[in-house]
């Protein structure tokens, strides 16, 4: 394996005997778009670091056909972390954008990197923190706010300054903005139209296009 295939920024300052054993135990995994990604019993065995494209993990429930993103992974990010500290099964649902490859690294040469290595220690611990902050978010946001609000939150939490766009959303059906804040595609439908009215979005090729974060950022405040 050539270190090329895998130079995410997570490992610029990782010590060489990771990289020895990313060489020797690693493998990139590769999933086609709209398919299944890692599953359950996979994340028992492998730990997966996210090299290029997105993948929704997700909950569905059977019986009313009510689903709830809980993260897009994508370049950088790391899973399964709850899997990796407690070695039980997580039932969680993943599915891909977009063709995807991940680094697949055993679960133990992951621990022991942990367990050895202040440095890739302090990073993991550093992402774990990031995601309970995250998932805290989405639990008092669908506890607390109304569709609204949490709609323009998303676009608000998603727009990178740098390219005045989108990002890991941007290109995403209605449907599936909608399972990101815990509603249906006609209610995101709705406020896309509320928000065009007003000038603050405008769609192009099914695409949200933000024209007036200044318009975004005052609905937010008077709500």
């Amino acid at each position: 394996m050539q270190r090329s295939e895998y130079n995410i920024e997570l490992f610029s300052a990782v010590p060489k005997f990771i990289i020895d054993d990313i060489n020797r135990y690693g493998k990139i995994v590769q999933y086609y778009k709209n398919m299944p990604a890692m599953s359950s019993d996979d994340t028992l065995k492998y730990f997966y670091f996210i090299i290029e494209g997105r993948i929704k993990v997700y909950q569905f429930n059977f019986e009313t056909s009510k689903e709830q993103t809980i993260k897009i992974l994508s370049r950088g990010d790391m899973f399964d972390v709850i899997v990796l500290l407690d070695h039980k099964p997580h039932d969680v649902l993943t599915h891909t954008y977009e063709d995807t490859k991940a680094l697949q690294v055993p679960i133990e040469r992951v621990e022991d990197w942990i367990n050895t290595n202040n440095d890739f220690r302090a990073l993991f611990f550093r992402y774990v923190a990031a995601e309970m902050r995250s998932l805290e978010e989405l639990a008092t946001d669908l506890s607390l706010l109304d569709t609204s609000t949490r709609f323009i939150k998303l676009l608000l939490n998603h727009f990178d300054p740098k390219t005045a766009k989108l990002k890991l959303i941007h290109d995403l059906p209605h449907e599936e903005i909608a399972s990101l804040i815990g509603t249906v595609r006609h209610v995101v439908n709705r406020h896309i139209q509320e928000l065009k009215r007003d000038g603050s979005v405008e769609v192009e090729r099914r695409r949200i296009k933000l024209n007036d974060i200044s318009k975004l950022i005052d609905r937010l405040q008077l709500k």
